[in-house]
C-alpha cells in the first residue's frame, strides 16, 4: 500500500470522498521521514500542522527541569499526530513529540486544512471526528489513571496496543502508565507466570 492509500483507507472510515476530491485532498499533504530521535514537535514551538503516521512510532512527552521525561502518549501506524492545544490556540507547545523509530508521515498545515474545509465541507466532519477521538482518548486515560490498578492499566494497554512492548522503551511505557520501571518489571513477571 503506498503512502496515499493508507491515508485514504483511514479517512474512508470517517468520510467518503469522490476520486476527484481525493486527488485534491492528497495534494495538501507532504510526506516526511523522521529518523529515530528526530522531533515532530518541540516544546515551545507552535504546532501548526497535523500528521498521519504511515509507518513508525512516536512518543509524546514533557521534559521536566530535572531532566526527567514524562510520557503522555504514543502514536503508531494509522494514528493522527498533533498537539491540539497548541494548534487550536496558536500557543507554544508544552510537550514534545519525538520519533522512537524511523517514522514516515503525511503532514498537512493548519492553513491548508482550513482551505480544505471551505473547498470540501465533508473534510470539516473529518476534523471534528479526529478532535472528538483525541478528547475521548484523553478522558479515558485520566479515568484509567484514577480508577485502575497499575496491573490493570498495563493489561489494558497490551490489549489496545500489543505492539508497544516491542516498539517503545519500557521506561516510556512505565512512565505513561504512571508507575516506576521496577514496578512495571514486577507486573510483567507476574503476568508471565
Amino acid at each position: 500500500m503506498n503512502h496515499a492509500e493508507k491515508l485514504k483507507a483511514n479517512i474512508a472510515s470517517f468520510i467518503a470522498l469522490e476520486e476527484e476530491n481525493w486527488q485534491q485532498f492528497c495534494g495538501f499533504f507532504k510526506c516526511i521521514e523522521l529518523k529515530k530521535n528526530d522531533y515532530f514537535l518541540k516544546e515551545g514551538q507552535v504546532c501548526d500542522y497535523v500528521g498521519f503516521v504511515n509507518k513508525g512510532a512516536l512518543v509524546y512527552f514533557k521534559m521536566l527541569d530535572s531532566g526527567t521525561e514524562v510520557t503522555t502518549d504514543f502514536a503508531f501506524e494509522n494514528d493522527w499526530v498533533t498537539n491540539n492545544q497548541s494548534r487550536l490556540c496558536n500557543t507554544p507547545s508544552l510537550i514534545n513529540i519525538r520519533a522512537i523509530e524511523t517514522t514516515e508521515m503525511l503532514v498537512i498545515k493548519n492553513k491548508d486544512m482550513a482551505d480544505l474545509y471551505s473547498r470540501m465541507p465533508k473534510t470539516e466532519r473529518l476534523g471534528r471526528i479526529l478532535i472528538e477521538q483525541a478528547y475521548i482518548r484523553i478522558v479515558q486515560q485520566s479515568i484509567d489513571l484514577q480508577l485502575l490498578s497499575a496491573r490493570e492499566r498495563y493489561e489494558q494497554l497490551l490489549r489496545k496496543s500489543p505492539e508497544i512492548i516491542q516498539r517503545a522503551p519500557l521506561y516510556h511505557i512505565a512512565n505513561y502508565l504512571g508507575i516506576a520501571p521496577k514496578s512495571l518489571s514486577r507486573i510483567r513477571k507476574e503476568i508471565l507466570r
